[in-house]
């Protein structure tokens, strides 16, 4: 076998290799915008798509978007929740 032909077999190869690979990743909708993104470490974002969708989270997190809403007992009792006194 000539080396041209062996260079063409084996690069075959490794796309063949790459579209079996590419076929078993892991993809997962984008939690911020609802795409397709990788699931796996070559995507340095995940589980976003991108760093646009990752930094437009951050920002919700710091800006206390994601606050659970709770009731908080009143300032003026000194000892707690008043409702838990008997």
């Amino acid at each position: 076998m000539s080396d041209t032909k062996k260079k063409k077999n084996a690069a075959a190869a490794a796309a063949a290799a790459a579209t079996t690979a590419d076929s078993a990743q892991r993809w997962v909708k984008c939690p911020q915008c609802g795409g397709p993104s990788l699931y796996s470490p070559a995507n340095r974002f995940r589980p976003f798509c991108g760093e646009r969708c990752k930094q437009i989270d951050l920002g919700a997190w710091a800006s206390e978007e994601f606050r659970m809403p709770t009731e908080a007992p009143p300032e003026d009792a000194e000892f707690g929740d008043p409702r838990l006194l008997p």
